[in-house]
């Protein structure tokens, strides 16, 4: 007794505001074993004695220890026990009066229940079902309530007896919904059936049965709103994203009830946009079935745009920093967040019809806030419509740029708004048409001296507009940005400094800088003008970075000024080259600390989620079953800068950061399993690129590279089996196609050796299931397109799938490519778990790019592994040879690249094809369109083909009879890597004197000097390659003899003459 006494006077410790007292508590709370802790809990529980707040944090308490550590703790209690916790539990619920004690206590049975499902669904406390049954019959109104409150909580309950109990539980619904006397039992079936949905989301036929209980959900929506709870509507809102097929029988009542609640303003803004949620999130979620109702999308967006009017004069707005915390639950955020989403979902062919008319209207009204909307609206849709604005742009930006002279500052600021936004979304044929009109309105803006905040917005949307310009357009305007820039630099304004990207310095004629920010800013100058022009500041803007060094231990994790020197020192790095070596001892503490931040997280339930805050710098993603995830982001894109900044360096500067792989590997290798579930990552605003870390591998090898082979093994032990590892895990396709490409680099760069037994057998079951799930993924779009919404608007989605699936296939190819061109034909009875999907790819009615694909991976084979690789030839050589007539220019290039190889490597076995394919080649190259745009990589790949025959393989042709055509088909100007195999082998025929490619008397040298001439200015052939000596000789040759050196050079234009003379001089 004494012993239970101690725990509540403990309990309510737990909840003492001291701090100490509570730390105390929670240290002496934590090392109670957890079978006395049920057992001291469940008394305090039950304890009509207790004080009801020692009660509720008791039932808190043990609802959290069967969440966090039933397997632990229940299991092992004696069976007696067990059962007398079951029973206390329902006798608890039944006996308790305090309704919020009841609730808690319905909460921890409900727990218990779900833990007590075994594996084969059987639901070990059958006393549970029973009690539902009974008490959902009750008269007993608070019974009632408490049975629906746990099948709420926990929907799954009746485990593998659902399907049995489904018109019970279906009739105790519906029977509930319409208790006319207990608008609360209306209330919380409502919920009920929504939890049950939503958990069963995947059943289609359970949704089509539980379809007419949707009106009472929606009638209950409209009643609760009504009587000030909006727990109804948030449950319409998760089946609108989760299920939201369930509403289709049901659409249009749903969407006229959101519409009439979001425009009611008697309501709560809280609740107006939630019922606006509802429309938008079936925008994203189920776009083809809303676009059957464009009426009642049509009727949302003046709702949007209504809410973004809603704002409030603002006297202190002009010199505020940024968004108050507030202002982010607005209803003006709320709208403009809800018509960019919109946008985004339904796309530009149905949004921008129905809200043009409405935003011209509005950037005529008299009212400031009227045309402020109208310009945050413009730039809330120009990603979603994209393509229908880009026709008419010249018009927007013209009428946009009119609002900066607008004589309200925060019309002038929405103005900046919509040309940053642009600049963005538009990039860059925006810069490319509006330079001239847009940076002299921006400098304008920026003159307002008295309105701060619109100056740093200004000059945002200027650095937007500039990332993205190309350097010629940027430099004429530079003096004109440095002038203005310095004036207000020289006014010490933080807002612009924070935000700016340019200074003055000494030898463009001003004054140096005055401040760190200033400092900050040059170095994108020193970008625009190359290093030669700004090495003589470089040095003084170097001095003036690493004076706030010492100021960084005192920052915040989140403090914007992290990223600005961090950002800082990378572009110097970029602009120094190697010369920036010398400060790496003194920048890579403060990089190193930023990078290494450790970001919590949490796994909560959704009760706990609550007692935390948002503001506090946490986000949370419901992952259902009363279930959250949580994330604190201060530092996480300070952190993602940083890892941006290390690959930086050690791509700038290679060897010379030698002494520092080994720390940075330390840090970025753990990084690779820094991901989440797919769902967290798309809930999350701050998804930190920590691709990064993968982009850095081959990166730092290549670094460590002066240290020896021993060093870089090591290294590359440390690396490989976090790689493989993400390959396997990581969910989000374009950090997984950058951790594939990078671990491509890395087998290339390790070479034969770097992979053991076991890396082998995982990455093959890998790759094996990128396949498989490659293949699994066109046949659910498959089935999209034969679905009822199916429209042109889910094709573009499914393109857009099919392109990122295509995207991943393209990795596995440069993985397989890597691990043939190191181990050779060693690797070929590993690969045979493979080539049943890799013959999958090119069988003639798969989609062109898997074709593409497949035959590039058994080029691959052919190149690397013969003579070896003809075992296969079964399975590849007809598919490739029928390839070289493809419809499709990827599938042709990629067939006759097959044919080079085959004649280059394949060996005698391959002659018979070689001979076969010369045909099908020249018919290609003589194609009436074969130079096209679309064809030529093809046509090229072709050409080279035929030459690697008459070269390796000379007894598949007739050589006298091909080669003058071959002769009259260069030079290749496109695919470079072909181009120096012709060149090489055009070399040889020179050099051995051959009279078909001289001609009589020499008389084809002036063609030969043509090829080469065209061959070098174009850039197919560099100055680095090998055959670019050769040729250079072959002229040299010719120089010597007057008259035809003349007459060769006369054939040639000014750039083609100048082409061979840089040849000579390089060469």
């Amino acid at each position: 007794m004494a012993e239970q006494q101690q725990f509540h006077l403990l309990l309510g410790n737990l909840m003492s505001p001291d701090n100490t007292v509570r730390k105390q508590s929670e240290e002496t709370y934590d090392n109670i074993p957890g079978q006395t802790k049920i057992t001291f809990l469940l008394q305090a529980v039950r304890n009509a004695s207790a004080a009801e707040e020692v009660k509720q944090m008791a039932a808190v308490l043990l609802r959290r220890l069967l969440s966090s550590s039933f397997d632990d703790i229940y299991p092992g209690l004696p069976l007696d026990m067990q059962s007398a916790i079951k029973s206390e539990l329902l006798l608890g619920i039944q006996t308790e009066t305090s309704p919020s004690i009841r609730k808690k206590v319905c909460d921890v049975a409900a727990e218990l229940s779900r833990n007590l499902i075994d594996d084969d669904g059987n639901n070990q406390w059958p006393e549970v079902l029973k009690f539902l049954f009974d008490s959902v019959s009750s008269q007993n109104v608070d019974l009632r309530e408490s049975a629906l409150h746990v099948f709420w909580n926990f929907p799954g309950i009746f485990g593998n007896q659902q399907q049995h109990y489904l018109e019970v539980i279906k009739r105790m619904l519906v029977q509930c919904m319409q208790d006319q006397a207990n608008p609360q039992i209306r209330t919380l079936a409502a919920r009920a059936a929504s939890s049950f949905v939503l958990s069963n989301e995947n059943n289609v036929g359970l949704l089509k049965h539980f379809a007419d209980l949707l009106p009472g959900i929606l009638q209950a929506v409209n009643e609760s709103c009504y009587g000030g709870d909006d727990s109804v509507l948030k449950s319409l809102v998760e089946i609108a994203d989760t299920a939201p097929k369930y509403l289709r029988p049901h659409l249009e009542p749903a969407l006229q009830l959101s519409l009439k609640l979001c425009a009611d303003t008697s309501l709560t803004s809280m609740q107006r946009q939630l019922a606006l949620e509802v429309i938008v999130t079936l925008s994203e979620t189920a776009a083809p079935m809303l676009r059957k109702h464009t009426s009642i999308v049509a009727q949302s967006i003046p709702q949007m745009l209504a809410m973004m009017v809603d704002l409030e004069e603002d006297e202190e707005w002009a010199m505020a920093d940024e968004l108050e915390d507030d202002d982010f639950d607005s209803n003006a955020v709320a709208g403009e967040s809800a018509l960019d989403r919109i946008a985004c979902g339904l796309g530009g062919k149905v949004v921008l019809p129905m809200i043009k008319q409405h935003i011209m209207q509005m950037l005529q009204n008299p009212d400031w806030k009227y045309r402020h909307a109208g310009l945050m609206a413009l730039s809330a849709i120009g990603e979603g419509c994209h393509q229908q604005m880009e026709s008419i742009l010249n018009e927007i930006v013209n009428f946009v740029l009119l609002f900066c002279q607008d004589p309200h500052p925060r019309v002038r600021y929405a103005a900046c708004n919509a040309i940053g936004q642009m600049a963005t979304d538009f990039a860059p044929t925006f810069q490319k048409k509006f330079h001239d009109k847009v940076i002299s309105s921006l400098l304008q803006t920026m003159e307002d001296q008295s309105n701060p905040r619109v100056q740093a917005h200004a000059a945002a949307a200027l650095i937007n507009f500039t990332e993205d310009c190309p350097k010629a357009l940027l430099i004429p305007y530079l003096d004109n940005l440095v002038q203005h820039l310095h004036v207000i630099m020289v006014a010490k304004l933080q807002e612009v400094l924070h935000a700016l990207s340019f200074t003055t310095f000494p030898s463009y004629g001003h004054r140096g800088p005055e401040s760190v920010l200033e400092a900050e800013g040059v170095n994108l100058i020193g970008l625009a003008v190359g290093k030669e022009k700004f090495m003589p500041d470089a040095a003084a803007v170097m001095q003036l970075l690493l004076k706030t060094q010492t100021d960084f231990n005192d920052l915040e994790d989140d403090d914007p000024q992290i990223s600005y020197m961090i950002s800082a020192w990378a572009r110097m790095c970029k602009i120094l080259g190697n010369e920036f070596q010398q400060y790496l001892p003194v920048v890579m503490g403060p990089l190193m600390k930023t990078a290494s931040i450790k970001p919590e997280v949490a796994l909560l339930d959704t009760q706990d989620m609550e007692n935390m805050s948002e503001d506090d710098g946490w986000e949370f993603v419901n992952l259902g079953d009363q279930q959250s995830f949580g994330i604190k982001t201060a530092g996480l894109e300070e952190k993602a800068t940083a890892c941006q900044m290390l690959v930086c360096y050690a791509k700038e500067l290679k060897e010379g950061f030698v002494d520092y792989t080994e720390q940075v590997v330390k840090l970025m290798v753990p990084l690779l399993k820094f991901y989440f579930h797919d769902d967290i990552l798309s809930g999350l605003s701050h998804q930190c690129h920590f691709h990064k870390s993968s982009e850095s591998m081959p990166l730092l090898l290549e670094c460590a590279r002066v240290r020896g082979p021993e060093y870089l093994t090591q290294m590359w032990h440390f690396m490989c089996d976090a790689l493989i590892k993400a390959i396997g895990t990581e969910p989000d396709s374009d950090v997984l196609s950058e951790i594939m490409h990078s671990f491509a680099k890395c087998i290339e760069l390790m070479g034969d050796g770097c992979l053991n037994n076991e890396h082998f057998e995982e990455l093959g079951g890998i790759l094996k299931g990128k396949l498989e799930e490659h293949f699994k993924n066109q046949e659910v779009r498959q089935a999209k397109r034969q679905d009822e919404d199916y429209d042109e608007q889910v094709e573009e989605t499914l393109q857009d799938e099919d392109d990122s699936d295509v995207y991943i296939l393209t990795k596995v190819s440069d993985i397989l490519h890597s691990v043939f061109s190191s181990y050779k034909e060693k690797v070929l009875p590993w690969f045979e778990q493979l080539l049943q999907l890799i013959v999958s790819l090119i069988d003639a009615h798969r989609p062109w790019p898997d074709r593409q694909w497949g035959l590039c991976i058994f080029d691959d084979v052919v190149e690397h592994c013969s003579p070896s690789s003809f075992k296969y030839a079964e399975y590849f050589l007809r598919p490739m040879l029928q390839s070289l007539c493809d419809p499709s220019p990827e599938v042709r290039q990629a067939a006759a690249y097959g044919v080079g190889v085959m004649a280059q490597f394949g060996g005698e076995n391959y002659t018979p094809f070689c001979r076969e394919a010369i045909p099908l080649l020249v018919g290609v190259i003589q194609a009436a369109d074969s130079k096209s745009k679309e064809n030529v990589n093809a046509t090229e790949n072709c050409i080279s083909a035929i030459g690697k025959v008459m070269k390796y393989r000379p007894e598949c042709v007739n050589v006298n009879e091909v080669l003058p055509h071959w002769l009259s088909w260069l030079p290749l100007n496109e695919d470079k890597e072909e181009a120096v195999h012709t060149f090489n082998f055009l070399c040889d025929l020179i050099e051995s004197n051959n009279p078909i490619v001289l001609g009589p008397d020499n008389t084809n040298l002036p063609k030969i000097f043509l090829i080469i001439a065209d061959g070098f200015a174009n850039e197919s052939v560099k100055r680095e390659d090998g055959c670019s000596k050769r040729l250079a000789n072959v002229i040299r040759q010719v120089q010597v003899s007057g008259g035809l050196w003349t007459e060769c050079v006369s054939t040639l234009n000014e750039t083609q003459q100048k082409a061979i003379q840089d040849l000579l001089n390089t060469a």
